[in-house]
Parts: structure tokens; C-alpha cells; sequence
């Protein structure tokens, strides 16, 4: 993506995967300004263009592109089939568009509900349960489900399936999601202090801003996950799948990172002092400007 080469112009030239946009600040700042969209052209930060004038590129695949500049221009997102919303949604994901996550998976929701496809429990259910003592959804169907903002702190979800459950802003301080199935559910800015998530499935997780210090994400698989500026203090992330995944700016001081899988892994500026990093391929990690000082690097491959 790149902005017009005239600071004081509002047109912005975005060339994506080869596809190339025509927009302005204010589209991309206005609807959706805690995305990563809004971050970059908000001016606060130098946007970097390539070698084609005015442009600066964003690998990414350009093919949704359009429907998310109509919903930051108009909040209106296309009618499409099931399997290109989830494509979209993997892209608002990415540019953490939080508003056209929760508008895409209501659409999804609506669906599963003509199709027969309920959930076992719905909101409501889960906020009457949470004020017992002791709550267990263990092995539950909770898919789809809004979840945002509850308290949800020493709840068992173990084995539970939360497939793009939104969990943005919960309190999910000590739950347990032993070998749930999370795929691409929503833990933006959600408390995670000292939660277990041993052999979970969250791939495509979006985690960015979340606290996971002290978290337990030992054997489970991370790939495509966003945990862009998350709180990874003293993190347990042994045998972890991180291939691809999005840890810019993440906090990592102590975390410890033993045979954990770090293939295109995005390190950008994240803090990985005293990590545990011995004998940890980084060969194909994206190191710039990550701060290392007093990690184990010994045997490491780089």
C-alpha cells in the first residue's frame, strides 16, 4: 500500500498482492480506526513505498480487497458463498478490521441458524452459567458465538469447539482451553493471563493486543495467527506452530520458545529478551529490530 508522494494530499495508492487501489486517508482511517489500516495512515507512522512510484506493496492476495474499501466507504459487505466469507474474514483478520469481523460472522451466524446449524448454547445461556461457582463447557459446541467483553475468567473449554468464537475484550484470565478447536476466533485486546491452551487448534487466531503472560500454548498450532503488540511475557510456547504467524511488536521477554516452529514467523520489533531460543530454527524468521539481549540462542539456527 502506498501513500500519494504530496504529504499534503489525502489519496492513497495501494498495490496489493498486484492489485492495485485508489483511496484516501480518510476511508481508511474514519470507520475502522483502531485497525491496522487507520495505524498506518494515521501519520504517525513513515509508510515505506516500493520501487514503483507511489506506491507501497502488501503481500497479500488482492482479491477481497474491494469488499473491504466498501465497508470502510459505505459498512456494507457483499453476499457471498460461505467459503469466500471465510476468505474475507481471514483478510479482515489480518488488517484487524474488528467491525467487519463481527458484521461477517453475524451473517455467518444467521446462516448456520436456516441451515439448522445452532450452536448448543447461545449468549444468554453462557452469561446465566457464568454466574455459578464453577462453570465447564467442556466438549461444548460454542461456534460463532459473541462472547466479547464477559467475564469468562477460570472457565474449563477444554475439547470445547469455538471455531470463530469473538472473544474480544473477555476476561479470560486462567480459563482452560485444553485441545479446543478455536480456528479463527477472536481474542483481540481479551485477557489471557496464565490460560492453558495445550494442543489447541488456533489457527488464524486474530490475538493481537491480547495479555497472554504466563499463558501455556505448549504443542499447539498458531500458524497464520496475528499477536501483533500481545503481551507474551514468561510464555510457555514449547513445540508451538508458529509458521507464519504475526508477532510484530509482541512482547516475548522470558517466554520460552523451546522446539517451537517459527517458518516465516514475523518478529518485527518484538522483544525477545531472555526468550528461550536453544537450538530454534530462525533461518526463515523476520528478525529486524527485535530486541534479544539475555536470550538463549545456543545451537540456534540463524
Amino acid at each position: 500500500m502506498t501513500m500519494d508522494s504530496d504529504p499534503s494530499s489525502s489519496l492513497v495508492r495501494l498495490n496489493i498482492g498486484g492489485e492495485k487501489f485508489w483511496t484516501t486517508v480518510d476511508t481508511l482511517t474514519r470507520r475502522e480506526p483502531d485497525s491496522m489500516l487507520a495505524a498506518m495512515f494515521s501519520g504517525r507512522h513513515a509508510v515505506c513505498q516500493n520501487s514503483e512510484k507511489g506506491y507501497v506493496f502488501v503481500d497479500r492476495d488482492g482479491k477481497h480487497f474491494r469488499h473491504i474499501l466498501n465497508w470502510l466507504r459505505d459498512g456494507v459487505i457483499p453476499t457471498l458463498k460461505d467459503n469466500e466469507y471465510s476468505e474475507l474474514l481471514r483478510e479482515a483478520e489480518y488488517y484487524q478490521l474488528l467491525g467487519l469481523i463481527d458484521r461477517i460472522n453475524d451473517v455467518l451466524d444467521k446462516r448456520k441458524e436456516n441451515e439448522g446449524l445452532d450452536t448448543e448454547l447461545t449468549r444468554i445461556d453462557i452469561i446465566k452459567c457464568i454466574q455459578s461457582e464453577r462453570v465447564r463447557f467442556r466438549g461444548v459446541n460454542l461456534s460463532g458465538l459473541d462472547l466479547s467483553k464477559l467475564d469468562l475468567s477460570y472457565v474449563d473449554f477444554s475439547y470445547a469447539c469455538l471455531k470463530r468464537v469473538f472473544f474480544s475484550r473477555a476476561n479470560l484470565q486462567c480459563a482452560k482451553f485444553r485441545d479446543v478447536d478455536a480456528e479463527s476466533s477472536i481474542f483481540h485486546n481479551a485477557t489471557l493471563r496464565e490460560c492453558e491452551f495445550t494442543g489447541a487448534n488456533l489457527r488464524g487466531c486474530l490475538l493481537a493486543g491480547a495479555n497472554l503472560q504466563s499463558a501455556n500454548l505448549q504443542d499447539s498450532c498458531l500458524i497464520d495467527c496475528s499477536f501483533c503488540g500481545a503481551d507474551l511475557r514468561s510464555a510457555h510456547l514449547q513445540s508451538a506452530d508458529l509458521t507464519n504467524a504475526n508477532l510484530e511488536g509482541a512482547n516475548l521477554e522470558g517466554a520460552n520458545l523451546k522446539g517451537a516452529k517459527l517458518s516465516n514467523a514475523n518478529l518485527k520489533r518484538a522483544n525477545l529478551q531472555r526468550a528461550y531460543l536453544r537450538h530454534v530454527n530462525l533461518r526463515e524468521t523476520h528478525l529486524e529490530g527485535a530486541k534479544l539481549d539475555g536470550a538463549n540462542l545456543l545451537g540456534a539456527i540463524r
